[in-house]
């Protein structure tokens, strides 16, 4: 084989794929990045709060515990969730065009859910951001969650569009998959909020 057709095929890249998932798409890691950085935030909103339990006598300080309601509602729609996002990342990743419109109108559907419910949520937390430490922590681990919502709710709402209007090529395949994987993680990241919330509140 002479130099030059060695150096033809190395550089033959016809058979590439013009769109890959997961792992090895750099949209992937990007995400898993911003988890992490975000996954640091959290924890340090959550050690704070502990922090300044630690702190005092009494915890509320003056104020009764979160109503557990709203916020339980709130966590059986957040779990329930992770369904249509994993379904839309599955179709995502097949490229079935009927399959992510179907799963992105219904993952839009619980996000719209879950950011009215949370409204419901702050108002019965029966403390304002500006009472006392308790009050200020405790809207501020809300307040971090809400904005990731809100956030990947927009992503959702504006991939939807584009799914039923388009043009539309691979990558908005990739957009989806990486849509619901930071969704995996929205849902994850509630959990131990909720717990520290609703039953920091309320343990001994």
């Amino acid at each position: 084989m002479n130099q030059a057709v060695a150096k033809g095929r190395a550089l033959d890249v016809a058979e590439l794929p013009t769109v890959v998932f997961s792992h090895r798409s750099l949209m992937w890691w990007g995400t898993l990045g911003v988890m992490a950085i975000e996954s640091t935030v959290f924890a340090l909103a959550v050690m704070a709060y502990f922090y300044l339990r630690s702190h005092q006598e009494t915890w509320p300080i003056t104020s009764l515990p979160p109503d557990l309601r709203w916020g339980t509602i709130n966590t059986v729609i957040m779990v329930v969730s992770f369904l249509p996002a994993h379904l839309a990342k599955r179709a995502a990743e097949k490229m079935d065009l009927d399959g992510v419109r179907i799963w992105l109108v219904a993952s839009t559907v619980f996000g719209i859910a879950f950011t009215f419910v949370r409204a419901l949520e702050f108002s019965t937390l029966n403390v304002r951001w500006d009472s006392n430490a308790y009050g200020s922590v405790v809207w501020l681990l809300l307040g971090l969650h809400t904005t990731h919502i809100v956030t990947d709710l927009l992503d959702t709402i504006v991939l939807t569009v584009l799914f039923f209007t388009g043009p539309l090529d691979g990558k908005r395949y990739v957009d989806v998959s990486e849509n619901s994987f930071y969704w995996y993680f929205v849902v994850a990241a509630w959990l131990p909020i909720y717990f520290v919330i609703y039953f920091g509140a309320r343990a001994p």
